[in-house]
């Protein structure tokens, strides 16, 4: 019984040694090696090559190397083969960071601070407690509830939306589509961390930035397929969007003349707010290999007619 992996080389060799001391009746190949393909029953990755079932015809489970596995086309996804998403601390605590760090920027209006040290205008503006500041999250899942938990022990008011009713402590809930105009009205700060789906693509658009209230925030960190890029230039042009905090786009990287790059209201991050750490993150792997193995229920495991 093998595993195949199909990622960044140097996790990769980090986890293939950890695996070698910790792990030994697992052996873990680093594309394009595979070893027999009929002992492969384990293939990790970021994305897909084509044929997978053909290559290995006795593979049994597709782990994604990050938080979702929507980058996975169903069409590569040979039947009857599991797919799971990671779910490590490191990589949840970094997006709890991201979020935080990028909704008290947006909160104290520090764009507005730095626009004034560029001008050397010594000017200071009312602060507003923050616990007058509401912030909605798109998506609680595991990310989006560590942040949601972050964000309201330091007293900000928080809810969040998702397909689904979610408890939360100090969070309210909205859900389902009847429930998404209500939940974006009252969004200071609108923070998007869903997954992509045939529901989600588009989805921060005109008709939804006109449903915040005037001046709110945008933190996007979810998927750039979600995003209309000309609908939120437009949207900061009219100041219906104050700021917006931008980690992921499409294409990645954006061409040297988008005007992301250089718009005086937006900040671009390359996708960096929250990855796997190596040493966790083959932990979670090896838990979930061993799960599997027993016959118990795989942690992450993703229902592909649904995306997540």
């Amino acid at each position: 019984m093998s595993i195949v992996y199909y990622s960044s080389a140097e996790r990769g060799k980090f986890w293939q040694a950890w695996l070698a001391k910790n792990a030994p009746d697992l052996e873990m190949y680093l594309w394009p090696e595979t070893g027999d393909p009929t002992n492969v029953r384990y293939f990790v990755a970021w994305d897909l090559p084509d044929n997978l079932l053909l290559k290995f015809p006795h593979l049994e489970v597709i782990f994604s190397v990050g938080a979702g596995a929507d980058q996975f086309s169903p069409v590569h996804v040979p039947e009857g083969v599991s797919v799971v998403r990671m779910i490590e601390p490191g990589l949840i605590n970094d997006m709890a960071a991201y979020v935080t760090f990028s909704v008290i920027s947006l909160h104290r209006e520090i764009p507005r601070y730095l626009q004034q040290q560029q001008q050397k205008l010594w000017l200071k503006h009312d602060a507003v407690p923050a616990s007058q500041c509401r912030v909605g999250i798109l998506g609680l899942g595991n990310l989006g509830s560590a942040a949601a938990r972050v964000l309201t022990q330091l007293g900000y008011q928080c809810s969040g939306w998702s397909r689904n009713q979610k408890h939360i402590a100090n969070v309210t809930s909205y859900f389902g589509d009847d429930q998404l105009a209500a939940f974006l009205a009252q969004s200071d700060i609108l923070v998007c961390l869903l997954p992509l789906t045939h529901l989600t693509r588009g989805l921060l658009n005109r008709d939804l930035f006109t449903q915040l209230p005037h001046g709110a925030g945008l933190v996007h960190a979810g998927r750039g397929q979600q995003l209309n890029h000309e609908d939120l230039l437009d949207a900061l042009e009219s100041g219906q969007i104050s700021h917006a905090v931008i980690d992921v786009t499409d294409p990645e990287p954006l061409p040297l003349d988008h005007p992301f790059w250089t718009h005086p209201s937006l900040w671009l991050t390359p996708h960096i707010a929250s990855e796997t750490h190596a040493e966790s993150s083959i932990k979670v792997l090896l838990d979930n290999i061993r799960r599997h193995e027993q016959g118990r229920p795989m942690n992450g495991l993703i229902d592909m007619n649904r995306g997540y």
